[in-house]
């Protein structure tokens, strides 16, 4: 991997990783239509390390609060009902689901969940879900002519049940093309959560999963055409531009729609299996020298 390209797919990586549009699709795409090998799931997971280092300073406050009250919850019964603590132990409890099927699928994920035909069916299938629990979202805030406003749910009423579900959402993400955003944003909103609850939830629940991959992966960053040097300069490019993608995407998510993810989801989806049908493309574009 050379320099130039390590610096295009830490743009990609950064600019992808908080939008509900895949990352790790972007990645495979990027080196498919560029006509460079696949990065791979070694990379991807690295890199992702940079995106999460932005999660940890963004919610910096939040984080400090919560891994605070959930120490003292651990010799203090009295703290176990405080939110922040409670929060800690949703977490943990929602990166439980993403660790297990991680290892079990390891394989999968490392090869055939990179083929770009299935990229685009989850693409489209996931871009039909996020837009039909937006809209669900959007009739609850908005109500109408013969409905009332539905007030929606707010972190505080995150119990254990929806916290495995988040984390279960979370796990989809294992399949490049489904979003870890996307998939976990899209949970909440169909649970009845408000946008800002669901992202901020998939952001700190996205944590422990991204450092644990990323740690684990560390071993296989020097091998075949990906080296160390390279794979360094993503993670710091990918920190900066995500930084500033989280910063956006939480004003953005406040007030608008996610309807422009969920058609650009769809019209990228169609267009691979358009490029794929016509030969233009090959559905394992990269993977042979990958």
């Amino acid at each position: 991997m050379s320099w130039f390209e390590s610096f295009v797919l830490g743009l990609v990586q950064g600019l992808t990783e908080f939008l509900p549009i895949s990352s790790s699709a972007h990645l495979r795409l990027t080196a498919a239509f560029a006509g460079w090998h696949d990065p791979g799931a070694a990379f991807t997971a690295i890199t992702q390390i940079g995106t999460e280092a932005a999660v940890l300073i963004y919610f910096r406050k939040d984080i400090a609060r919560i891994v605070s009250a959930w120490f003292r919850s651990l010799t203090n019964s009295a703290m176990r009902s405080d939110h922040d603590a409670q929060m800690g132990w949703l977490v943990i409890i929602g990166s439980l689901p993403i660790g297990v099927l991680g290892l079990a699928f390891k394989d999968q994920i490392e090869g055939p969940f990179r083929d770009l035909r299935l990229i685009a069916t989850t693409l489209i299938v996931l871009g039909i879900v996020l837009g039909i629990a937006d809209r669900l979202a959007a009739r609850d805030e908005t109500g109408g002519k013969h409905r009332a406003i539905k007030e929606r749910k707010s972190l505080k009423e995150l119990g254990v049940k929806d916290g495995l579900i988040f984390g279960f959402c979370q796990a989809m993400a294992l399949v490049p093309g489904v979003s870890r955003s996307g998939a976990t944003i899209s949970g909440g909103l169909l649970m009845g959560y408000t946008r800002e609850a669901a992202a901020r939830y998939s952001f700190l629940l996205a944590i422990p999963a991204v450092l644990a991959s990323g740690v684990f992966e560390l071993k296989d960053a020097g091998e075949g055409h990906v080296s160390w040097g390279p794979t360094i300069f993503a993670t710091v490019i990918a920190f900066a531009v995500g930084y500033a993608v989280i910063a956006w995407f939480m004003k953005f998510i406040t007030t608008k729609s996610f309807m422009p993810f969920v058609i650009y989801r769809v019209l990228l989806g169609i267009l691979l299996f358009v490029l794929i049908g016509a030969g233009v493309l090959s559905p394992h574009a990269g993977e042979s020298a990958g």
